[in-house]
């Protein structure tokens, strides 16, 4: 069987590089895009080459890049022209084939298995779509070319800005192996920390550990990551149009004080979800999985998820759900200083549904309708224009305007 052509292109520092583009006098200056300046609200979405050297990362809050970097500058999200210039990037990659799968919205995949007898090699095919992002959307682009997604997806990460990196079937162990075990798809912080317990610090180490020890210690999970590991991924990349570029849709709150109880985290968990739901009904979208981050003042974080018993975009339901994990969790032995809500593993509003036996269908209908109602009158008279008594209980966490204040994390969310 012939080996697959796939190459991974991925916008470099995607939303930082169109702001600069769109004000130059950004150039050559530390540049973060991030949330509200004003407030504790916001963390580090993106940031440009010059903010590295100071240790600005994405991720971080406001205050801590402000620490590291005196003179960052931060500027406020802007994701319809993000969008915009995601759907020329693609348009880009369709060029080369129908198939192209988004993995969010900076960043895709594309087969080019036998087309290369028209444009070169895959290297020659990626260094071609590098002059064209640039030419076409003024910004640069990394491209991985490899035999498997998961190896062209690492070979994007390992020369930026503008690079073009190839992963074959004979280089792979001495490429790919003697990187650290975390730059692996699949492999988070609480995996890296747990393999790193057992002695596996890089990519060889996880490739060469036994299956059984894997399977025991991550259960399937680790099966898929020895796999990923071994260059042995075989997952397609899906046609164009296949799938929504959207992966989920969530926002986080750095709140205006510490929240000390579940009463304190339903407000603010309620405001969130209005904010994610009226997204989701606006694109089509339903989640079947409610996901919550809750971070501490010394920066403890962590996440937890749930199944819902049905897809929904009804506020009260995510909500419900992220109260519920909130309570199986979360003991209050610490205030939380940031909690987030994400509707994920989204499916299409019109998809047929599996209606449950103790589920009361009449009710959710009308709490669709009532959400669909408050979203009408919202777009014409303004967001607080018709608000929950809940929201009122709290002045200082009720009146977040989630659309300005509430940061929307990147990654393919919207």
């Amino acid at each position: 069987m012939r080996s697959k052509t796939i190459l991974h292109a991925d916008l470099n520092n995607c939303y930082a590089s169109i702001e600069m583009l769109h004000h130059p006098r950004l150039r050559g200056h530390p540049v973060a895009v991030g949330g509200s300046v004003e407030s504790r609200h916001g963390i580090i979405l993106a940031r440009n080459y010059e903010a590295r050297p100071f240790g600005v990362k994405v991720g971080q809050t406001l205050w801590e890049a402000r620490q590291k970097c005196p003179k960052l500058i931060i500027v406020p999200p802007d994701y319809e022209k993000y969008l915009r210039y995601s759907k020329l990037f693609r348009e880009i990659l369709s060029d080369y084939s129908p198939q192209v799968e988004p993995f969010g919205l900076d960043e895709s995949w594309v087969d080019v298995t036998g087309t290369e007898v028209h444009g070169g090699d895959g290297e020659a095919i990626a260094d071609e779509i590098r002059e064209r992002v640039k030419d076409e959307l003024g910004v640069t682009a990394s491209v991985g070319v490899s035999f498997n997604k998961i190896f062209a997806k690492l070979g994007s990460d390992m020369k930026k800005p503008d690079g073009t990196t190839v992963i074959t079937e004979d280089n792979y162990r001495d490429v790919v192996w003697p990187l650290p075990a975390e730059e692996l798809l699949g492999v988070g912080w609480a995996t890296k920390k747990k393999l790193s317990n057992y002695g596996i610090g890089t990519i060889g180490d996880l490739a060469n550990c036994k299956p059984e020890y894997l399977q025991k210690w991550f259960g399937k999970w680790g099966l898929f990551l020895h796999t990923y590991a071994n260059g042995q991924d075989r997952s397609p990349v899906a046609f164009q149009g296949s799938e929504s570029i959207i992966k989920s849709v969530g926002n986080s709150s750095t709140c205006p004080r510490d929240l000390e109880n579940d009463e304190d985290a339903h407000i603010v968990f309620q405001n969130l979800a209005e904010s994610v739901a009226e997204r989701m009904r606006d694109q089509g979208l339903m989640a079947k999985t409610v996901q919550i981050s809750l971070r501490t003042n010394d920066l403890f974080w962590f996440e937890r998820q749930m199944a819902l018993p049905q897809p929904s975009h009804v506020s009260t339901e995510l909500c419900a759900a992220a109260m519920e994990l909130l309570r199986k969790n979360w003991n209050w032995d610490k205030p939380l200083r940031s909690i987030g809500i994400r509707g994920t593993n989204l499916v299409p509003l019109d998809q047929p549904r599996q209606l449950h036996l103790f589920y009361d269908e009449e009710r959710r209908e009308k709490a669709e309708r009532l959400e669909f109602a408050i979203d009408t009158i919202r777009h014409r008279y303004g967001h607080f224009a018709i608000d929950r008594a809940l929201l009122r209980i709290d002045d200082k966490l009720g009146k977040l305007n989630p659309k300005t204040e509430h940061t929307i994390h990147p990654i393919g969310y919207l």
